[in-house]
């Protein structure tokens, strides 16, 4: 019998406590950039203990070293099309929410992510090619117990229709993140949808990864116009067209839409630097508001507090299988 070295790699905890993840090995993808058509290539590297997520442009050189944007609401520069993060300098990386989306849904909190151009490889529009990446190098828990960011108090932002949200958990168990997302689109197809959603590791692959980002045809030729979205195309998004959805296989879920915008927020809010204890809910919200919500977050003090979860409240959170609760599709 051999001689256990690293009790975190078995039982993933240590004292007690949820640990930190990180990768086992570095593993790398390629793929097209949605906006700037340009082949790009990522490799994600393990890190240390209290690390973070930290992009690296290795096609960016300074002072020897590939230059570093960690991934942090602070450095989010840009919410037009994406989530945006930049250094101050004018270099950027675009399109990190699917990205991080999966990040969060695999439980990564330490990770080194080496990419050669301005955006993330767009892939097939969702995080299921991402959390398959991450996946295949495999996780391992570290020395230093899981931070979380728990919310105390509500923080609400309202702009023209739009809503967004983090307010205590109500049920004191509970020890994830929820989510009720909402959006209404005057379009049969997509019309009103809401869902609410738990974070945990298992049902995040099987009810949300898979969703893609969507859009409409006329704005598919407005931005290809403008030399936007040269990437895109019915391989990395569902496009309708009218009523009608143009992907010759046609939905992956019949409230596909909601789905990837609850995706999307997953991904934005991972930008806090920690999983957030709390429940978060938007009204027709996108990127641009689920920055804001951080930044009125952490203006805040009163609102949150870090606390470590300890592993007899994991839950949820330590991957155990959740019910997506989709309570109205489109009508």
């Amino acid at each position: 019998m051999g001689v256990v070295t690293n009790i975190s790699e078995v039982s993933g905890h240590i004292s007690g406590f949820v640990n930190q993840r990180t990768l086992k090995s570095a593993i790398t993808c390629s793929g097209v950039g949605l906006h700037s058509g340009q082949r790009i290539t990522i490799t994600l590297r393990p890190a240390p203990a209290d690390h973070g997520i930290v992009f690296r442009r290795v096609d960016k050189i300074l002072n020897g070293e590939p230059v570093s944007i960690p991934a942090d609401w602070r450095h989010v520069v840009n919410t037009m099309l994406c989530t945006v993060l930049g250094n101050g300098d004018d270099l950027t990386i675009g399109t990190v929410e699917h990205l991080l989306s999966a990040l969060a849904g695999c439980e990564v909190d330490n990770v080194v992510i080496d990419i050669d151009g301005p955006e993330v490889p767009i892939m097939d529009g969702s995080a299921a090619p991402f959390v398959f990446l991450i996946e295949c190098a495999g996780t391992v828990a570290q020395q230093k117990p899981r931070q979380m960011l728990k919310i105390k108090k509500p923080v609400t932002l309202e702009d023209k229709g739009k809503k967004v949200s983090l307010s205590p958990l109500e049920d004191s168990d509970s020890q994830t993140l929820a989510i009720d997302f909402e959006i209404q689109f005057d379009n049969a197809v997509i019309a009103r949808q809401k869902t609410s959603y738990h974070v945990g590791r298992a049902s995040y692959k099987n009810d949300i990864a898979r969703a893609r980002t969507f859009g409409f045809l006329h704005e598919v030729e407005q931005m290809h116009a403008a030399g936007l979205a040269r990437g895109g195309s019915l391989e990395n998004a569902v496009v309708l067209d009218g009523d009608t959805v143009m992907n010759e296989e046609g939905l992956r879920y019949a409230d596909e839409f909601v789905r990837h915008k609850v995706l999307d927020s997953v991904g934005d809010l991972y930008l806090a630097g920690a999983p957030i204890l709390g429940r978060y809910q938007g009204v027709k919200a996108g990127h641009a508001l689920n920055n804001a919500i951080l930044k009125a977050l952490f203006q805040s003090p009163e609102s949150f507090c870090w606390q470590a979860l300890p592993e007899s409240q994991r839950g949820s959170a330590g991957g155990v299988p959740n019910l997506m609760r989709a309570v109205a599709a489109a009508f």
